[in-house]
């Protein structure tokens, strides 16, 4: 179990509850992104990695235009950067994959911001995440109840405006009292151990065959020379006899996208390999034209891969690849399988599509002989009618498999772990060494 409190209300009540249940505490970065000219009104909120929860309803009674929100929110992006180099101090935050993880808050008026922490930890790969406060309204019940496996709420008061109201004193907590507290829990509480297996476990003692072996498969940072520029990777391995999967990020996210982590991780968890890389540069990542440059992103992530079958990498040169792209990255991944292995030197042995654009493909489609998936959420209709017209212009072994109530992010409990699981299955049965 691992306790995580939101900076910087959430860390004194987080502390608390760390110390009674003797777990140790971490910080899980997330803001609220305020409407611009009332900023303690939530209109979403952001968290690490870019992540986002936008309440569409209060930004169109609120008027904001996307301008402003995309301004506001890149605003607190920048903060929670900031805010979380100073927090941890050069300390890597606590794994929460395969841990149930409690998420604390001093209150919740909308609930947004403890959403957004709720996607957080399910991102990274917790088990369970239960969210817990001293007070909320009831709407944010309702909500949280919908995204976290439990809620814990002291008061929920039939009439809620705000939740100083319900403090004797709500005073701002400081960050110097924030770090007093988080070093006094990292120095009292050792580190976390994995949580049992939930309904117990026959499996011998340190030997789980479902899990990747840390101690041979830790991820390694690395430099990827790719069409005459460096970009930066973060590689797991596969297990010996797996194949390895390269992802493209789609609409400019980078390796860091909580998403493409989650997927990455179910792959792992299946003994598959996984290369998440920026496509895009520092330098370039300002240039909105290179997201839809379906060709350019293309030529990076063969450029990727053909770096991986390199002696440099580590990685067999054997070892079967395949493709996971997210919306322009899935286009990108299709074109990328379309060309000729003679010239590239590169034979992809399956591709994925979440929530992707493959249609941005154009004449490559029929070119694409690696066997291919495309996954939509039910209620994403116009991609979905999209995903269906590009792949009627497949020519190779191809599904479409529809993930309901789920919309173009895969944000609803739930969707997105069935995304990963069917990405999971289709690279397993396609990158087998005999395929």
């Amino acid at each position: 179990m691992v306790v995580v409190g939101l900076p910087r209300g959430g860390v004194p009540v987080a502390y608390e509850v760390a110390k009674a249940l003797h777990a140790p505490l971490d910080v899980l970065l997330v803001h609220k992104i305020g409407v611009p000219y009332q900023p303690e009104f939530a209109m979403g909120a952001v968290g690490d990695g870019g992540y986002r929860v936008v309440d569409e309803h209060t930004v169109r009674w609120a008027g904001v235009t996307p301008e402003q929100l995309d301004t506001a929110a890149r605003r607190e992006i920048d903060e929670l950067t900031a805010r979380g180099a100073r927090l941890r101090r050069g300390r890597a935050p606590l794994p929460l994959t395969d841990k149930t993880v409690v998420v604390v808050d001093d209150g919740a008026a909308t609930g947004l911001t403890a959403l957004a922490a709720c996607h957080l930890a399910r991102a990274a790969g917790a088990r369970r995440v239960i969210a817990g406060m001293p007070v909320a309204s009831r709407e944010a019940v309702a909500a949280l109840r919908k995204e976290a496996d439990d809620v814990v709420c002291v008061d929920v008061p039939p009439s809620f405006m705000a939740v100083g109201e319900w403090y004797e004193t709500f005073g701002q907590t400081s960050e110097t009292e924030v770090l007093a507290l988080l070093d006094r829990a990292w120095a009292e509480v050792p580190a976390p151990s994995p949580d049992p297996p939930a309904g117990g476990s026959n499996k011998e003692a340190g030997h789980d065959p479902g899990r990747r072996d840390p101690a041979e498969r830790d991820p390694v940072e690395v430099r990827i020379p790719a069409a005459g520029v460096v970009l930066a990777g973060t590689l797991v391995p596969p297990r010996p006899g797996k194949g390895i999967v390269l992802f493209a990020h789609g609409s400019g996210s980078s390796r860091h996208s909580p998403r493409n982590r989650f997927v990455a991780q179910v792959l792992q968890e299946a003994g598959l390999g996984t290369l998440l890389f920026d496509l895009l540069t520092a330098a370039e990542d300002g240039d909105r034209s290179l997201v839809f440059d379906i060709g350019f992103l293309a030529r990076r992530l063969l450029g990727a891969t053909a770096w991986l079958r390199a002696a440099e990498s580590g990685v067999d040169a054997a070892t079967p690849v395949g493709y996971f792209g997210a919306s322009t990255g899935a286009a990108a991944a299709l074109v990328a399988a379309a060309a000729p292995a003679s010239e590239t030197g590169v034979e992809v042995g399956a591709v994925v599509s979440r929530g992707g654009r493959p249609d941005l493909a154009g004449d490559a489609l029929p070119a694409v002989r690696a066997p291919t998936l495309l996954i939509v959420g039910g209620w994403d209709t116009q991609v979905l009618a999209l995903n269906r017209a590009a792949r009627a212009r497949l020519v190779c072994e191809s599904r479409l498999d529809v993930v309901p109530g789920a919309t173009h992010l895969f944000e609803e409990p739930g969707t997105l772990a069935a995304a990963a699981a069917l990405a999971r299955d289709w690279f397993a049965a396609h990158l087998a060494p005999h395929a």
